[in-house]
């Protein structure tokens, strides 16, 4: 084992201990790629010493965020207790995580992990304390019907929830249950067709190589779907991966989601900067894992700085604060 792998294994032990609760002889799966792949090892120790009965699968690198795993890997996820998922690209919002959570595993998602990300940062947060402010915010959301998100950056989007579930992740999962780390977010999928007005992100978009933003990527929203993306170079980037699909639902609004981890810094890695504190984010794409019903070639997070969230006219989310 190198030096890290120790100080990695904190970390490790906070994913096997709180986050997952694994139990001597239970069946783990770490779904890893050939870029992930020490992560998963550092994984597997911190398993294997509480007893369970570790398998690793290791697959070729999903080509974007929302791929399905390989066959063979989707089914042994729907045999294990706890399917861990270190993994390069996203494979969060796809049929092989909803399928293996209606079986009874207990998911969680680690894209785009570094070795630094299980030593410092977000990881280090108290997931149970954070729990309940996090659960207070998704019930809001579910229990809502009409949502309108502002940012002095210049956002103003409102969008139908009725009848959709919130969701709270706060990196500890129930069997059926599934949810990303270090990150924790409050999010809820809009009904489709609902969602109008305008998306500006000056925080962060993590994925496709753009990272934290230079200048603000605005996208103009209409029905349910993006019809305009502006800006400069990484507005291009996005827009250019977007058109590559050939698929419309690839511009649909899938998700607002709001970070709740005082630990987490925005560094154009998804699963920190989801989680910063005074960040807001809209998914697009896929949205079947949210509550949603569409399917996409991809997922997408547009992240934006002080966001103001009102539920049916009251305000839940302003800046920094939780307003409940």
């Amino acid at each position: 084992m190198r030096m890290k792998e120790a100080l990695m294994l904190k970390g490790a032990r906070t994913i096997v201990d709180t986050c997952v609760s694994v139990k001597a002889n239970e069946q783990v799966y770490i779904v890893t790629d050939m870029v992930q792949e020490g992560i998963g090892k550092v994984l597997a120790a911190a398993a294997v010493e509480r007893g369970a009965e570790v398998t690793v699968g290791i697959m070729t690198p999903r080509a974007r965020a929302g791929q399905e795993p390989p066959k063979m890997i989707a089914e042994g996820m729907k045999h294990a207790d706890v399917v861990l998922l270190p993994v390069s690209f996203s494979v969060t919002h796809t049929y092989a995580v909803k399928e293996a959570a209606a079986n009874g595993a207990r998911l969680l998602v680690l894209t785009d992990f570094t070795e630094d990300m299980l030593i410092r940062g977000g990881i280090e947060a108290d997931f149970r304390q954070l729990k309940p402010v996090c659960k207070s915010v998704a019930e809001a959301f579910g229990q809502g019907k009409r949502i309108h998100l502002t940012s002095p950056g210049g956002t103003d989007l409102v969008m139908d929830v009725t009848g959709r579930r919130g969701n709270a992740l706060y990196c500890i999962v129930e069997p059926g249950e599934f949810s990303t780390v270090p990150t924790v977010e409050a999010n809820v999928s809009p009904v489709e067709g609902t969602a109008n007005g305008r998306i500006v992100a000056d925080a962060s978009i993590p994925y496709l190589g753009i990272g934290v933003l230079d200048e603000p990527v605005v996208a103009d929203v209409r029905d349910g779907f993006i019809t305009k993306i502006t800006g400069g170079r990484q507005a291009e980037t996005l827009l250019r991966d977007l058109e590559s699909h050939n698929d419309k639902n690839s511009f649909n609004i899938a998700e607002l989601g709001v970070g709740l981890n005082p630990k987490c810094r925005m560094c154009g890695i998804m699963l920190e900067d989801e989680g910063v504190v005074g960040t807001a984010h809209i998914g697009i794409g896929t949205s079947i894992t949210l509550g949603g019903h569409t399917k996409a070639p991809c997922h997408y997070d547009l992240l934006m700085w002080n966001p103001r969230v009102e539920v049916d006219g009251v305000c839940v989310i302003d800046g920094k604060k939780v307003v409940l």
